[in-house]
C-alpha cells in the first residue's frame, strides 16, 4: 500500500517536514517514491507548500494519507477540493482556487522557538 506521509528534516529541535509518497513498510526517513511538498510547523501560521495536482493524482491512484497529513490537508481545504474533483469539478478550477487561498494566507518568515 502507498501512503502520503511526513518525512522529518531539519536540525534537532527545529523540525521541518517533507510531504512524500512512500510504501507503507518503508521507514520514516527511508526510501520514498516522490516528494509532494514541504511543511514547516514553526512559522506562524504554519507553512504548507504542496503540489496539489500530484496529490490529486496519487490519491486517485489509491494512495492513503496518514493521520497527520489528513489533518494538514483538512486545515488548508485540500480534502474538500479533492472530494469536489471526484464529484466531477474541473481540476484547473480547483488548482486556481488553491493557489488563491495560499496567496491569501499571511505567513511570517519568522520561525518560533519551541519551549523546552
Amino acid at each position: 500500500m502507498v501512503r502520503i506521509r511526513l518525512r522529518r528534516t531539519g536540525l534537532k529541535g527545529q523540525a521541518t517536514y517533507r510531504v512524500i509518497v512512500a510504501d507503507k513498510e518503508s521507514p520514516r526517513d527511508g526510501r520514498f517514491i516522490e516528494i509532494l511538498g514541504s511543511y514547516n510547523p514553526r512559522t506562524e501560521p504554519f507553512t504548507l507548500d504542496i503540489k496539489e495536482d500530484r496529490v490529486y493524482d496519487w490519491m486517485l491512484k489509491g494512495a492513503q494519507p496518514s493521520e497527520s497529513v489528513v489533518k494538514l490537508f483538512n486545515s488548508v481545504g485540500l480534502t474538500a477540493r479533492f472530494a469536489r474533483l471526484k464529484a466531477g469539478e474541473s481540476q484547473e478550477a480547483l488548482l486556481a482556487e488553491a493557489k488563491a487561498a495560499a496567496e491569501a494566507r499571511h505567513i511570517s518568515a519568522k520561525t518560533t522557538k519551541k519551549a523546552a
